[in-house]
């Protein structure tokens, strides 16, 4: 199966789950990343529905959103309609070189995409390809390190050497057992991103908001996310 068709199957109970109020730590420490926006030109890829696009507009981004899901792009699209942002939204494959604008843009962001997307290089070099020297890029990921805990799966399956995709069974991880994900060790991520002409300069592991962690004690224990900013 498709990321395209993951989500698509899926894609009322992502939007429905994943709102506008951009309250969770691990997008918080994301767009602090970035820094100030505004007037800057900003492309999200694997946008989904759109709602850090949309939180990066309304800081004063001109914005561009990318996903496979042409459902995502739809509801994206429509929301665009309810309240005029000035983001424009294509349904692409961000793997492929072709059909996005070409840039430069100011800053690349990924807010949880990567692991959905299976071909991480591809993507990689769209992201690098897309800045303007000195350009950001900022992603934010399920921590490859993630162990998990009683309900809630980790990051990985058999073990954390082994990469591929995967899905969790875990009750608590409610999406990762729709969809399942793609584990790749911190040094691949790391390595990808150097290879493409992509210097990490900063790295953050926000903990978990409070009311996850009471839920969960055993894995907030663990590093839970991790943020990134890299520079080209």
């Amino acid at each position: 199966m498709t990321g395209a068709a993951r989500y698509d199957e899926i894609a009322d109970f992502y939007e429905a789950g994943w709102t506008d109020a951009i309250e969770d730590p691990a997008s918080l420490r994301l767009l602090d990343l970035l820094g100030p926006v505004e007037g800057r030109r900003v492309l999200e890829i694997a946008c989904g529905h759109g709602r850090i696009s949309r939180a990066l507009a309304r800081r004063g981004a001109e914005v561009l959103g990318a996903d496979i899901s042409a459902v995502l792009i739809g509801k994206a699209r429509a929301a665009e309609r309810d309240e005029p942002l000035g983001i424009r939204y294509e349904h692409a494959d961000v793997t492929r070189p072709g059909p996005l604008d070409p840039g430069p843009f100011d800053a690349v962001v990924c807010s949880f995409g990567l692991s959905d997307i299976d071909d991480l290089d591809g993507a990689v070099a769209t992201a690098a390809g897309a800045l303007r020297p000195g350009g950001v890029f900022a992603c934010s990921i399920l921590h490859p390190c993630f162990p998990g805990g009683r309900g809630v799966s980790g990051s990985w399956g058999e073990r954390y050497h082994a990469e591929g995709w995967w899905r969790a069974d875990g009750e608590l991880s409610a999406l990762r057992r729709q969809v399942g994900a793609n584990h790749r060790t911190l040094s691949t991520y790391l390595n990808t991103f150097r290879r493409h002409g992509l210097w990490l300069d900063e790295l953050a592991e926000p903990e978990p908001a409070a009311g996850w962690a009471e839920r969960r004690p055993d894995a907030a224990r663990f590093p839970v996310f991790l943020v990134m900013r890299c520079v080209k």
